[in-house]
């Protein structure tokens, strides 16, 4: 067989199955464009889920006849000269246009600032008619018709004209948080308008607008530098999570990625903080030279490879984590928005029973009903006093002593225990009800994390030391992070060139596997270039344990057993969640208490 040169078409049409595979990845390129022209204004039009119609149009320097002519042939681009070490645009390949048109019936009207007339050209299936004159405002337009009309074959594996345009709304958010300096329109006869306002700099308005009013409420700044490398943004508090991973935004030197390293370093640091099957909300942006990242690894320019991946994936980590050591014991406003909705009048979470005589208010207390509280009740609680948030209050027998002046707890002071579970601590302004087994549960669990730090974790000694084969490299890898593993009780030493010796292993795995351990070691190191994962393993015994050991529901607390316990919550981080993920406490300001009682 002999070898033949493909036809240009065909060339053109090879490269779009890379470049364009749905109509969301041509809005994407051409989004792209008008943000690299330097647009302050994008409207994006679509029609049947963007097959049959993707228009947009911006506000950018637009281009001349010549920059047309140009422009629809592939590898002809404005955005780079003769290296890919320096990229500082979004697009920089000369592809996007060529290979939307070979697939596709493209037409793109265009006028430079300050010109006083535009052009047009058209490319249908790879084949143009040449650049001709047409009017035009300031700016560019490009309109994509029918696309994959002339592969059908890939037509016939888009799916619906929904899901389709779902596709297309999660670019533009993903570009609008991105750039909040732009405006973004979105709209078209298959969806409703959605219109993100220029934000200004406050790229937190931008965020509230594409994930929701809440997140402004419940989100926390983090911002870092290590090594040139920097990290800005906000995570949302472990109890403000969702069900999956679509909130999760990452941006590498302004360019929205879905990489795999940053999306494993963001469920790595909310690790024993958010419940299984629950996802953290983030908005991570990591700024670094050029040359330290390469996006040229797939021409969707969705995914990049760090220099230092092990660097990048430390630096997102640490920096969440000292963020949610800082701020994460906050509690969101979903779970006090939970409770105003349980307090609702008609709210039950089970059918209610027919009213009676006997649940009438009027009808006397019968006095064996005293055996369901705590002894004593409020005499007790006298031992520890809050400032009241209100001069005007109303004094009770549990409350008459309050001071002019006083400390000030976040949690408050212990007020009474429901149910032997439950603890409720009136604060400077509203009130805070405690789960005491899950609180405890994180304090025990954060003293034995602590301890790991602070020194050896025992180990157990092989009584003969397992050797386990395995390739060379990974050995030498291995090896360059034996000290720390011996720091977590696993003790690994060189076995000649393609194998290590096990000689301890931790004591509170018990009887492990060792061999499936260290190989489960070694490939982590070498994808990710770090040894975290035994810490997971001995992390998630210890929170076994410290489940197991914390303070059990159905324990009758004392009065200052009970401030105890919030005076140490309000010292340790993190102690918003227990080790599960699930609220330590739910807080309700005297306002929305105020609010259910129609008293503002």
């Amino acid at each position: 067989m002999s070898v033949k040169q493909l036809p240009e078409t065909l060339i053109n049409q090879i490269a779009a199955g890379e470049v364009i595979e749905r109509p969301a990845s041509a809005a994407k390129e051409l989004i792209e464009n008008a943000i690299d022209a330097g647009a302050s204004r994008i409207e994006i039009a679509t029609a049947g889920g963007g097959k049959s119609l993707i228009r947009i149009t911006d506000n950018g320097s637009g281009m001349t006849a010549s920059d047309l002519d140009l422009a629809i042939r592939r590898h002809c681009t404005s955005k780079i000269s003769e290296t890919l070490d320096d990229i500082r645009t979004l697009g920089f390949r000369g592809e996007a246009l060529p290979s939307i048109g070979s697939v596709a019936k493209l037409t793109i009207t265009s006028r430079r600032q300050g010109e006083t007339e535009g052009a047009q050209v058209a490319l249908v299936g790879g084949k143009t008619s040449g650049v001709r004159p047409a009017p035009a405002n300031p700016g560019t337009v490009v309109e994509v018709r029918d696309i994959f009309f002339a592969t059908p074959a890939r037509l016939k594996f888009l799916k619906t004209e929904k899901a389709e345009a779902g596709a297309i709304t999660e670019v533009v958010k993903r570009m609008a948080i991105a750039f909040p300096a732009v405006r973004f329109v979105l709209s078209g006869s298959d969806r409703s308008t959605l219109e993100f306002p220029a934000a200004g700099d406050d790229p937190l308005v931008r965020m509230a607008q594409i994930l929701g009013p809440d997140f402004r409420d419940n989100a926390i700044e983090i911002e870092a530098l290590r090594e040139e490398v920097g990290l800005a943004g906000h995570v949302g508090l472990p109890t403000f999570n969702r069900g999956n991973s679509a909130h999760q935004y990452a941006f590498v030197n302004g360019r929205p990625v879905q990489d795999k390293l940053i999306l494993s370093a963001i469920r790595g640091a909310y690790a024993e903080s958010i419940p299984s099957g629950r996802y953290p909300v983030a908005v991570l942006s990591i700024t670094l030279d050029p040359a330290l990242v390469d996006v040229n690894v797939h021409p969707a320019k969705a995914d990049v490879r760090f220099r230092d991946p092990g660097l990048v994936r430390g630096l997102i980590v640490g920096a969440i984590r000292q963020a949610l050591h800082r701020e994460g014991d906050r509690g969101s406003t979903t779970g006090t928005s939970g409770m105003m909705r349980a307090f609702r009048p008609g709210f039950s979470g089970t059918p209610q029973a027919p009213w009676s005589a006997a649940a009438s208010p009027s009808r006397p207390l019968d006095a064996s009903a005293s055996s369901f509280f705590a002894e004593r009740p409020q005499q007790d609680f006298e031992v520890m006093t809050m400032p009241t948030a209100r001069a005007d209050a109303v004094s009770s027998p549990a409350t008459a002593r309050f001071p002019e002046e006083g400390p000030r707890y976040p949690l408050g002071a212990a007020r009474a225990q429901l149910h032997e579970n439950y603890i409720v601590a009136q604060t400077q302004d509203g009130l805070v009800i405690v789960d005491q087994h899950a609180a405890h549960e994180r304090l025990v669990f954060e003293a034995m994390r602590k301890a790991l730090d602070e020194k050896r974790l025992a180990s157990q000694v092989l009584l003969i030391p397992e050797i386990v084969d395995l390739p060379e490299e990974d050995c030498d890898r291995l090896m360059m992070h034996a000290q720390e593993l011996d720091r977590l009780g696993l003790a690994v030493e060189r076995f000649g060139p393609g194998a290590v010796a096990v000689r301890e292993t931790p004591a509170m795995l018990g009887e492990v596997d060792a061999a499936a351990l260290v190989r489960d070691l070694a490939d982590e190191v070498s994808e990710w270039n770090t040894a975290g994962g035994l810490r997971g393993k001995i992390e998630y015994v210890a929170a076994t344990m410290a489940c197991h050991g914390s303070v059990r529901s159905g324990r009758r607390l004392r009065p200052e057993e009970m401030n105890a316990l919030l005076r140490e919550m309000e010292a340790t981080p993190g102690s918003g969640t227990c080790n599960h993920g699930r609220p330590t406490f739910i807080e309700l300001k005297l306002s929305d208490i105020e609010r259910l009682f129609g008293r503002s």
